[in-house]
Order: C-alpha cells, then sequence, then structure tokens
C-alpha cells in the first residue's frame, strides 16, 4: 500500500550479510553481525536480523499503542513492555519469519488491554507490513 505522505525515512547499510556490519548514515547505529548458532553460524558477539526486527516490532508496537491511547483515552502504563521473539525457518520457497509479541500492560483490565491491543494491531506499521504474510501472534501478560 502506498504511503499518503512519508514522515520519516530511515537510512543504513548493510555490508557482509549475517557477517558484516549494519549502520545508519547518522552514525547512531553501528552494529557487527554474527550468524546465530541455529542457523549455521559460529554465534558471537553481533547481532542478527531477526533480533533487530524484533526489537523494532516492540519498540513500535508500544508506540501504537500509545497512539491509540491517546486517541481512546485509554491509559497506557508508564511501564508497559512487550517481550517480543522473532522466529526463522523454512517456507515452500526459502525463508520465512513468525512473531510473538508478549505484551506487559500493568493496571489495565483484560478487557481494556484486549481492545488497547487489538486496536494498535490496525495501526502499528510493522503490523500492517507483516499482515497476511508473517503469523504473529499477540500474548496480553
Amino acid at each position: 500500500m502506498k504511503l499518503e505522505k512519508t514522515l520519516y525515512t530511515a537510512h543504513a547499510t548493510a555490508t557482509g550479510g549475517r557477517e558484516g556490519t549494519a549502520k545508519t548514515d547518522d552514525g547512531v547505529l553501528d552494529l557487527r553481525l554474527s550468524t546465530p548458532k541455529g542457523l549455521g553460524g559460529a554465534g558471537g558477539d553481533g547481532t542478527n536480523p531477526e533480533q533487530l526486527f524484533a526489537a523494532g516490532y516492540a519498540a513500535c508496537f508500544i508506540g501504537a499503542m500509545k497512539a491509540v491511547g491517546g486517541k481512546t483515552g485509554i491509559k497506557v502504563p508508564a511501564d508497559v513492555s512487550i517481550a517480543s521473539s522473532v522466529g526463522i525457518g523454512p517456507i515452500p520457497n526459502g525463508f520465512g519469519i513468525e512473531v510473538e509479541l508478549n505484551i506487559s500492560l500493568p493496571g489495565l483490565d483484560s478487557e481494556t488491554a484486549e481492545k488497547l491491543v487489538a486496536a494498535a494491531h490496525q495501526v502499528c506499521p510493522y503490523s500492517n507490513a507483516t499482515r497476511g504474510n508473517v503469523e504473529v501472534t499477540l500474548n496480553i501478560k
């Protein structure tokens, strides 16, 4: 789906693939990459694309909950957190990912939390990017 208007564009460059580096144009992010043992690599002290995706999705989803909360009057707890997992594995024509978001909304009753999470899942850019292509499981803890 084409954007109505681009509000922000991130720029990053990766070199060397899973055994290389990733850097943003502003220098804020400058990471060493390592292939996890589960994917046949040595592991190592670098991060990997799945970890980056997990962190990005969790942070973005919290932002979506705050945006929805602001519009609906639901106060998102200051100590909201998401423990996210991104799995990778084979699919018929290559590899795919799956996502699990374990969402902690301390102090919110379950009905309000479910309403907030469902609405956030409709507006979150990561949710919209993955919808229909990636299995996403949302758990409210």
